[in-house]
C-alpha cells in the first residue's frame, strides 16, 4: 500500500516525468511504438486499396472468384475423403477410437 502510494506521488511529478522522457530507454521505447504503428497503418491502407482493387474490377469477378474458390475447396475435400485410408466417415463412434 505504501510502495502504490510512493509511485503515484512519483508518477505525478513534473520533473521526475520530464527526465523519464529524456532517457534513452524511454525514448527508444517511443520510436519503436511509432514505428510499429506508422507500418500497421501502411499495411492497413495497402490491404484496403487493394480489396477496393478486387471490388472495383470488372462486375461479377468477385463473385466468380468466390465461386471458383467454394468449387475447388469442395472437390480437394471429397477427394481427400475419398482417398482416406481406414473407415467410412461416420462410422467411428468418437474422436481417437482406434477401430
Amino acid at each position: 500500500m505504501v510502495l502504490r502510494r510512493l509511485l503515484a506521488v512519483l508518477l505525478h511529478s513534473p520533473q521526475l516525468v520530464e527526465r523519464l522522457s529524456e532517457s534513452r530507454p524511454i525514448r527508444r521505447a517511443a520510436q519503436l511504438t511509432a514505428f510499429a504503428l506508422l507500418q500497421a497503418q501502411l499495411r492497413g491502407q495497402d490491404a484496403a486499396r487493394r480489396l477496393r482493387g478486387l471490388v472495383a474490377g470488372p462486375p461479377g469477378s468477385l463473385g466468380r472468384r468466390a465461386a471458383r474458390f467454394r468449387d475447388t475447396f469442395t472437390e480437394e475435400l471429397r477427394r481427400g475423403l475419398r482417398e482416406r485410408p481406414g473407415s467410412p466417415p461416420g462410422s467411428r463412434r468418437g474422436p481417437g477410437v482406434d477401430p
